[in-house]
């Protein structure tokens, strides 16, 4: 009974999109009729393993262009394999207090949908208690963003369910990503990780705080910055990565991910809760698919600063080019030898108190820094090496800096975001956070002794 009710399921699939079982299918079909094959096991029954013992030969799914047997064998629809351009993954983590702005920039992804040219594959994951809308499914799902004009309900069609999955586990972005290229194969890639992020912090008021990104509240798990690394290494090169997420354009952040792609977006300061627009940075990129990795990169630096400049709203955003963060190494350990060997502890304090923080008041905006010391400083060492730095960090590292200054509101006054120069570095008046030695920039450069030179009394 379950053969034949499978076979006339794929009849009928057949017949409604006109078109004719091939005769690979249909001998297949034959075999399998003739063969021992126990149909009785229920849900536990593993057709390609009954198969399989039954000595029967069948070819690859893949092999039928028409789809059937994918189908049959539960395979997501056949992806565009020719001519992509650009393949943007997604990975849409809002299993916490933002499911509704991720909800919404999923609408926003469907204002321009896939095309012949741009693969828009998402994976989302949602739990309850934040937003019941859009059918108030749980779990983690893969999409395939397709467009249409319904601005509160998705349209695109469900690839996979994945699950109770952990979307705070690298590993599990790691699969998605490796997933997503191998489905929809393009001449380039881009991964955005979009939900909470706290960069690197020792914490807020005396309350602890983790240190990364996607926080998973389900699985109580995030992924750290160590983890980050490990993510983009199993999943191989990419073109662009974008965190669409808060604080993570640090020096702490991109050391670590530097060999694994070409150009790094992020914001030095905490973002609105609505986040990257999607439809203001994909629009232009539909329009001209031919685009390299830095003009996506300034492209979507321009549509988040944009967005949120016409609203008269603090923000700030860049991009770093990773093939010059080993040199931001470099020529930060020869300014702080310099420093250092100076004595000043005192003006070195000064600055750090008086450059431009964050959200996270740990986090410095590393060239304002360098801006306050140099205005002070008597050693002509700290000035060269100073000065050489700052030049790198406007000329070389970060290629494209946007900011927009903050009205202030009730809890705050007016913020003036213009001396920042688009990279982080994490400068805490005391201790150095618990786990900071793990990071890669900390075991090769000498920041942390650095920040720990000036914390003596």
């Amino acid at each position: 009974m379950y053969m034949k009710r499978n076979i006339c399921k794929v009849l009928e699939v057949s017949m409604l999109r006109k078109l004719s079982i091939s005769a690979v299918a249909v001998s297949m079909f034959a075999a399998i009729a003739s063969a021992e094959v126990n149909f009785d096991g229920g849900k536990n029954l593993n057709i390609k393993e009954e198969i399989a013992n039954a000595g029967v030969s069948v070819p690859e799914p893949t092999q039928d262009k028409s789809g059937v047997l994918d189908w049959f064998f539960g395979k997501p629809p056949a992806a565009p394999k020719a001519g992509a351009e650009w393949t943007i993954m997604f990975f849409e983590n809002a299993k916490n207090d933002l499911e509704p702005y991720l909800l919404k920039d999923l609408n926003e992804m469907e204002m321009i949908g896939s095309t012949d040219k741009i693969n828009l594959v998402a994976q989302v994951g949602r739990i309850d208690g934040y937003d019941d809308s859009d059918g108030d499914w749980k779990g983690v799902r893969r999409y395939l963003i397709t467009k249409d004009t319904d601005t509160a309900t998705m349209g695109s069609k469900m690839l996979q369910d994945l699950g109770q999955s952990d979307m705070g586990d690298y590993k599990t972005l790691a699969e998605f990503a490796k997933w997503a290229k191998a489905a929809y194969p393009a001449k380039k890639y881009m991964l955005i990780i979009s939900n909470h992020g706290a960069g690197w912090t020792k914490g807020l008021d005396g309350r602890p705080v983790n240190r990364g990104i996607s926080y998973d509240e389900q699985s109580g798990n995030h992924i750290n910055t160590p983890q980050l690394g490990l993510a983009m290494k199993e999943i191989g090169k990419l073109d662009v990565l974008g965190t669409d997420a808060c604080l993570m354009q640090m020096a702490e952040v991109d050391y670590e991910i530097k060999d694994y792609v070409t150009y790094i977006v992020g914001s030095e300061e905490t973002e609105p809760g609505d986040g990257y627009t999607y439809n203001d940075m994909l629009g232009p990129l539909a329009k001209k698919p031919s685009m390299g990795g830095a003009e996506l990169a300034k492209l979507t630096v321009d549509a988040y600063s944009d967005h949120y400049a016409a609203q008269k709203t603090g923000a700030t955003q860049s991009y770093v080019l990773s093939a010059s963060v080993p040199r931001l190494l470099t020529l930060t350990n020869a300014f702080t030898a310099a420093m250092t060997a100076s004595g000043d502890k005192a003006l070195a304090k000064k600055a750090r108190d008086g450059a431009v923080k964050f959200a996270m008041d740990e986090n410095k905006d590393l060239y304002d820094f360098l801006r306050l010391v140099l205005a002070e400083t008597k050693s002509e060492a700290v000035k060269t090496t100073g000065q050489t730095l700052m030049t790198f960090i406007t000329g070389e590292l970060v290629a494209h800096n946007r900011t927009s200054n903050s009205p202030g509101g009730y809890w705050s006054g007016p913020v003036d975001y213009s001396p920042a120069k688009g990279i982080a570095a994490y400068f805490p008046s005391g201790a150095l956070g618990d786990g900071y030695a793990d990071l890669q920039w900390a075991k090769a450069s000498q920041w942390d002794e650095f920040v720990t030179w000036i914390n003596q009394p």
